[in-house]
């Protein structure tokens, strides 16, 4: 394989290194030492996360959990141009500036249906367990490069518009890698065996709708608590999913698994602790109501998860 998704992985963590730089030394920030430490730890985990000890690594995650926890991951100032400014380029550009957006996805499925069946002898042009991946770091960059390109900017204010978004989203870009973390943690201590003990003591699984709902609303209260719907989906469906709606009433798995996912979405929508999904952006749209994005959420993941259980009835 000629291009590994290593080659991302490294990538990430120079794009961190450099933002934990800009950080350290841009004195507006009352929190530059802090917030730095905390997007280099990143950026390590991304360099050299596989050639450390994991006690080492688990050391740095719990470090970047402490300086979140106490508020040390703070925000500097950042230049922007004047509005009148943005408003001219905006016009000059007009529709053009979609460009690089939609060049990302068209990429990534070109790389992922074309690029991935190219090898040069034995060897693939992209990672094959990971062309899909590998397939969008190339369209991000391709997109990148549209974007200087019809901006006539530079690279260097790409990372200073990295670095911008980085701190608006602080602390709660790291949370969907360490809810998904947690949730194979819970997986393999055997919170599932749990859960199936809890459910069939105490819950009529004999009942087929009863033992379809117990699934599809678990797998929504689950992603409330944890945040993140990967985070519940093996301890659910591990606990509730194999063992009962396949293992008993011959549920397909494929349809199980792809329901089962889904109201754990549903469980996003309706969580605080979804912070980049639902908290972050209020913050960016500077709603006065923090939680205003939830709530105009929960009517939707309500009918989704009733929609959830019928179709799952159904089609099992």
């Amino acid at each position: 394989m000629i291009l590994s998704i290593q080659y991302l992985y490294w990538l990430a963590g120079v794009i961190l290194a450099i933002t934990a730089y800009m950080t350290v030394t841009d004195r507006s920030n009352p929190k530059r030492w802090t917030t730095g430490l905390f997007w280099g730890l990143f950026a390590v985990a991304f360099l050299a996360g596989e050639r450390m000890p994991p006690v080492w690594v688990g050391v740095g995650v719990l470090v970047m959990a402490l300086i979140a926890g106490f508020g040390g991951v703070g925000f500097g100032q950042h230049d922007s141009l004047p509005d009148k400014a943005r408003r001219a380029s905006a016009a000059r550009l007009k529709n053009t500036l979609f460009i690089p957006a939609l060049a990302i996805p068209l990429v990534t499925v070109f790389g992922a249906l074309v690029l991935k069946n190219i090898r040069f002898g034995d060897v693939f042009l992209l990672d094959p367990a990971n062309s899909t991946f590998v397939s969008l770091g190339i369209g991000s960059l391709v997109a990148l490069a549209l974007a200087c390109c019809l901006t006539r900017d530079t690279p260097v204010q790409a990372m200073r518009e990295s670095r911008r978004l980085t701190e608006a989203l602080g602390w709660a870009l790291v949370l969907p890698q360490m809810l998904a973390m947690l949730g194979l943690m819970f997986n393999d201590a055997g919170v599932g065996k749990a859960v199936a003990h809890l459910a069939t003591a105490y819950i009529n699984l004999d009942v087929r709708l009863v033992a379809v709902m117990v699934y599809v609303l678990g797998m929504a209260l689950f992603t409330v608590v944890m945040g993140n719907g990967f985070a519940a989906f093996p301890v659910i469906t591990g606990g509730i999913g194999v063992p009962v709606l396949v293992g008993v009433y011959g549920a397909d798995p494929a349809v199980m698994a792809a329901i089962g996912m889904f109201s754990g979405y549903c469980g996003t929508l309706m969580t605080p602790m979804a912070a980049n999904y639902n908290i972050i952006p209020a913050a960016l749209l500077e709603l006065p109501d923090k939680y205003a994005v939830i709530k105009a959420q929960i009517p939707t993941a309500l009918a989704m998860l009733v929609a959830n259980i019928v179709l799952l009835y159904v089609l099992m």
